[in-house]
Order: structure tokens, then C-alpha cells, then sequence
């Protein structure tokens, strides 16, 4: 059974979570203690949902995030790149399609707000995804990210790294249909930016107002931004006539 590595190569990743789809809510269940309930539950109360709005939710996996964001009113649709997934996930009372972070099917300024979870570290280019994100959400629309992040007190940081690096894969062996997955989510985790750099790369890909707010000590981190609006183009009436 292949490992993903740090390279991200889109392939070898979309084979490694179709293996993993079976077992896969439950072993992350297992591994955040349940803490993954009240990151999904925060990340919708992130986005200020309302009913009528329309939200994508990007790097579903089997939608359980997506029926989360749906308990607001609004309507979600979730996408993810792997079929394994998507299919897994097509009991739940929301609309899953197949699809790339990096070309998502839809038109331009289509929702409200969009939102991924547990998913950017997983793409190849990430400020391409957001710049996608972006586009097809209109302007003023709302994204949040929620992504594993670094703990702020070094004290807890420091135990943190060693359940990553060997409480998580030796769990993942017992609770997982795939446990290269974990040992792979591991690597990316300990790899990823933290909460600072991540808001740069999010400004740096054309959104405003960027902030985030850690969860669980710095563990997960959502980070908000909003699309901007045009700018309003100069009225001639009120330039300088120049000779």
C-alpha cells in the first residue's frame, strides 16, 4: 500500500484517502479525542452561515464537515478529490461532488463563503487553491480555513510532537483502514506552517481582513478572511485638468 510523501504528489494522495475513506471519520474521532465535533461545530460558527447563503465546502472528504455547515440553513455543497470519499460519503442529506481545489467547477462568484478543513495542507500549490477559493466566492464572501497548526505554550507543544510522532501512527495501526494515511498526516502536520506565515500566505493570495484564532492551545487554528471588494475607479470629474 503506497505512502503519500511531503512532495504531495496529487495522485498518490487521492489513492491514499480512497483507502483510507472506510474507517476514516471514526479514526479521527479516535485521535482528536472527539475534538474534531468541536472544531467542525467553531469552523461553522466561523463562517456566520445564514439560510439563503450558499457555502462551498472544499477538501469534504466523506461530508461530514459538509452536513455540519448545512445545520445553519445555508446551502452547502462539498467537493473533494478523492471518489473513495465522495462515495463513502453519499448517505449524508447534502450534495458531494468530485472535484480539484485547483480547478473547482463552478462559476465565478457562486457563493457566499467557502471553507476548508483539515484539507489545504494536502494541496500541491496552496495559493493557487486560495486564489481559486476566492473566485468563485463573490465579492465581500467569507473564507475560513481550519488546519492543524502549532501549539503556543512550548511547554505543551513539545508533548504534542511526540504523540505525533508516535502516539498517532501506533493509534492510527489499530483504528484505520489505511495507516500510512496518519503516518503521512503526521509528517504534514509537524511540516505546516504555523498560525503567522499561514495568514501571510492567505493575504498574499488576494484576501483581506485575514485573522485567525487558535483552538485546543494551538493545535487547530481557523483562520478567516474576506474576499475584497472592487475598487471603485477614479471619477474624472474630480482629477486636475492637466495641460
Amino acid at each position: 500500500m503506497a505512502r503519500a510523501t511531503l512532495a504531495k504528489r496529487p495522485d498518490d494522495v487521492t489513492r491514499m484517502f480512497d483507502q483510507a475513506a472506510h474507517r476514516y471519520d471514526l479514526t479521527n474521532t479516535v485521535l482528536s479525542g472527539g475534538r474534531d465535533r468541536t472544531w467542525r461545530t467553531r469552523t461553522r460558527e466561523a463562517l456566520a452561515l445564514r439560510p439563503g447563503e450558499r457555502c462551498l465546502d472544499v477538501a469534504c472528504g466523506t461530508g461530514v464537515s459538509t452536513e455540519e455547515l448545512a445545520r445553519s440553513g445555508a446551502t452547502v455543497v462539498g467537493i473533494d478529490r478523492s471518489p473513495g470519499m465522495v462515495e463513502q460519503g453519499e448517505r449524508r442529506p447534502v450534495t458531494l461532488k468530485v472535484g480539484d481545489a485547483l480547478a473547482l467547477p463552478f462559476d465565478n462568484a457562486s457563493f457566499d463563503a467557502v471553507t476548508i478543513m483539515f484539507g489545504l495542507r494536502n494541496v500541491v500549490d496552496v495559493p493557487a487553491a486560495l486564489r481559486e477559493m476566492a473566485r468563485v466566492v463573490r465579492p465581500g464572501g467569507r473564507l475560513v480555513v481550519c488546519e492543524f497548526s502549532h501549539p503556543t505554550w512550548t511547554p505543551f507543544r513539545t508533548v504534542y510532537l511526540r504523540y505525533l510522532m508516535g502516539g498517532l501512527p501506533r493509534i492510527a495501526r489499530c483504528a484505520s483502514s489505511n495507516p500510512d494515511a496518519y503516518t503521512y498526516l503526521s509528517d504534514t502536520i509537524r511540516a505546516w506552517h504555523d498560525q503567522r506565515t499561514l495568514s501571510a500566505v492567505i493575504a498574499g493570495a488576494g484576501w483581506e481582513q485575514v485573522a485567525w484564532r487558535n483552538l485546543t492551545g494551538g493545535i487547530v487554528a481557523l483562520h478567516r478572511a474576506v474576499r475584497p471588494l472592487p475598487r471603485a475607479s477614479a471619477d474624472p470629474l474630480s482629477t486636475e485638468a492637466r495641460t
